[in-house]
């Protein structure tokens, strides 16, 4: 049953994607422009990090090429919210104008038909700019090369994604409640870019914010502990699955709590 359950949607997803891909590449244009403005904006996070470690060999013990590390890392763990998830950005505005109601009569769970309208292509440079400065600082730093080292980056990056899904899910599902809700999606925003860095640079309130309260730590420091450094890895690494499955769910609870109480333009 649940085999014929997650088929039904995959056929689904991959029929409306289909739509909006051929709706995209009809402004072509704009999709260039869009995709260069995406590579120019991880080149300069690039660049800044060569010109910081120009004057600092290392940060808290952090070389250039480690936290290289989690600047790739971060891009991949990131690009799923990138990709499947952008339509958050327009949540709001569809719930203000009374147009998200349409989404409530489909015989198709809610928060997946909404979200499955688009998909941001752009996302799929960022990946490839994230992965190529993986592999680039992982031959840096000399990591060696195992079948279960790949097992882990993977899953590790796939729990690591659900945090930054979750964050967005929380942050845009406040718009069925608060009418200024662009803020909160745009704070969240500005705060994932300091899940590149190590934890460990932040004074101990902001560890403790950025780990229990916005746990954009686990968006790549915890999670990479386990390939940098596992000779001692925290058991925040070892839990991070546990705490990117536990937070998107939560997050999924929240947005579909607030869309089943959406009534229409007055809500």
């Amino acid at each position: 049953m649940k085999q014929k359950r997650f088929g039904f949607y995959l056929r689904i997803y991959m029929k409306i994607l289909a739509q909006d891909l051929k709706s995209k590449m009809s402004y072509r244009a704009d999709f260039i422009i869009s995709t260069i403005g995406m590579i120019f904006t991880n080149i300069a996070g690039f660049v800044s990090f060569w010109i910081l470690f120009r004057n600092f060999p290392s940060i808290h013990g952090w070389s250039y090429y480690e936290m290289l590390f989690l600047y790739g890392f971060s891009l991949i763990s990131l690009t799923p919210v990138q990709c499947f998830l952008d339509n958050n950005w327009s949540l709001r505005i569809y719930v203000y104008s009374g147009d998200f109601i349409k989404y409530c009569f489909r015989p198709i769970n809610l928060f997946f038909y909404y979200q499955s309208e688009v998909f941001d292509i752009k996302g799929l440079g960022q990946l490839a700019f994230g992965i190529g400065t993986l592999i680039y600082s992982w031959s840096k730093i000399g990591l060696g090369f195992t079948p279960l080292m790949l097992l882990k980056v993977i899953v590790f990056l796939l729990t690591a994604s659900l945090i930054m899904m979750a964050l967005q899910n929380a942050s845009a599902g406040t718009c069925f409640w608060i009418q200024n809700s662009f803020y909160v999606m745009d704070l969240v925003l500005k705060f994932k870019d300091y899940a590149r860095y190590p934890i460990t640079i932040f004074s101990p309130v902001f560890r403790f914010i950025f780990t229990f309260i916005m746990p954009i730590a686990f968006i790549a420091y915890y999670p990479s502990l386990v390939i940098l450094r596992p000779d001692a890895v925290p058991i925040l690494s070892w839990l991070s699955p546990l705490v990117g499955c536990l937070f998107f769910w939560l997050s999924y609870k929240f947005w579909m709590f607030g869309a089943m109480k959406y009534s229409g333009t007055g809500s």
